[in-house]
């Protein structure tokens, strides 16, 4: 079973949280790392990001599927989730090793305790949480040609968010609403996002 960070309980204590560690940010970012639950735009904004800033866009499930050979639902289903789990932290450690990179992280990359320490002590990483209320979230896998998640309304997929939510929230430096967002008005706002705490240092 993954690790997980006891979440704290209110927006108060997340603030102080991230006052009390260092922000790698506040120098200029070789990397910037997406995270959010499915649908928030990791995969769309990403490469638009990237190409916004002339780096190169790296999919952490793509890669993880280009390593194996297998798809992420295969690896699941032949090799469970552990193994699926230390294939995404092999993964990470390599695209953490880019320069001049934006990494979509897949939604469940933050439950691993590897991997937000990964994050956490990489110099000159910005993560960035794409963040949208679950209904939103939901309405925009609905709408994804061939609906490939068809169990994402369910209630585990609500639960999952909820649980998850906190972590994506203490893991990043600055958290962007894309919910009334087009993809190139989020790229613009991660941009600012991260400009912003870069410059309070």
């Amino acid at each position: 079973m993954n690790a997980t960070l006891e979440a704290p309980q209110t927006e108060t204590q997340l603030s102080n949280l991230r006052r009390s560690r260092p922000i790698r940010a506040a120098r200029p970012a070789e990397r910037i790392v997406l995270t959010g639950f499915m649908g928030s735009g990791k995969s769309t904004i990403g490469p638009l990001l990237a190409a916004e800033l002339g780096w190169n866009f790296v999919d952490l499930d793509a890669e993880i599927e280009r390593r194996t050979g297998l798809s992420v639902p295969q690896i699941f289903a032949e090799r469970g989730e552990a193994a699926f789990r230390k294939e995404e932290t092999a993964a990470l450690v390599t695209a953490l090793g880019y320069a001049r990179a934006v990494i979509a992280l897949g939604g469940g990359a933050p439950e691993t305790l590897a991997n937000r320490l990964l994050l956490e002590q990489t110099p000159a990483t910005a993560v960035v949480y794409l963040a949208a209320p679950f209904a939103t979230l939901a309405a925009r896998c609905a709408q994804q040609p061939g609906n490939v998640r068809p169990n994402f309304t369910d209630h585990a997929a609500e639960t999952r968010f909820a649980t998850r939510q906190p972590l994506y929230q203490r893991l990043a430096h600055v958290s962007v609403e894309t919910g009334s967002l087009s993809p190139e008005d989020s790229v613009a706002a991660v941009l600012a996002a991260v400009a912003a705490k870069a410059s309070l240092g």
